[in-house]
């Protein structure tokens, strides 16, 4: 496998968990640490919905299938110590997950659950530097792409009982809130529901929103 120091560290910019309208799936904005390009990669809803949490710090009441893999990957003795992006072949993206040790190496990989897997161990991620100078591009204003998060968010566990306690707070504190902050207050709540009742798809539609209601308070 490649030294990752021959290839470029990225970190996660953006996520989109609107469908895009051509490739019809969701779309995971990489950017390269020491610079300024931006590379999209298209991942599948699932792939989304796994990375969306784990940037929010949101765990739900059951482990997902990449937090499961993260278990396995332990209990053999292994670690994560980074991944690469390494191959772009016929507009699809190939990587690989490198472990830390000489028993077991590298495996291939789908670009979205090495994302994810990354994520899980807070391993860096690399992006081969052909790559990127082939399909990496530089946006005429940052405001193009949405920001991955606008607070950093506490990981916590999502129970019925914490559910309910946040939400009785929420509605004590929202007397003096204005229309547009009890209606963010309202979703972040609906959220929360749809963790703990452990609706993906439901929590996917409702944090995207979340995040467009945040930018343009900031406008």
């Amino acid at each position: 496998m490649e030294n990752p120091q021959d290839n470029i560290q990225v970190d996660i910019f953006g996520l989109s968990l609107t469908p895009s309208i051509s490739g019809g799936g969701y779309a995971v904005i990489l950017k390269e640490i020491s610079g300024s390009r931006r590379l999209p990669i298209i991942i599948g809803q699932y792939e989304a919905q796994s990375i969306a949490l784990e940037l929010e710090g949101i765990k739900p009441p059951r482990p997902l299938t990449h937090d499961l893999l993260k278990e396995i990957v332990e209990t053999f003795g292994y670690s994560v110590n980074y991944i690469l992006i390494n191959e772009l072949k016929d507009s699809t993206f190939y990587a690989k997950i490198k472990f830390d040790s000489t028993n077991l190496e590298e495996i291939d990989a789908r670009p979205s659950d090495a994302i994810a897997i990354a994520l899980k161990f807070s391993a860096p991620i690399y992006v081969n530097s052909e790559i990127m100078d082939e399909v990496g591009f530089v946006p005429d204003y940052d405001e193009q792409v949405l920001p991955k998060q606008e607070d950093e968010v506490e990981p916590e566990e999502v129970t019925d009982e914490s559910f309910q306690e946040k939400t009785s707070s929420k509605k004590l504190d929202s007397k003096n809130l204005s229309g547009k902050e009890k209606k963010l207050m309202q979703l972040k709540s609906e959220l929360e529901e749809a963790i703990t009742k452990e609706d993906y798809e439901k929590a996917a539609h409702l944090r995207d929103e979340i995040k467009k209601m945040e930018i343009s308070n900031l406008n």
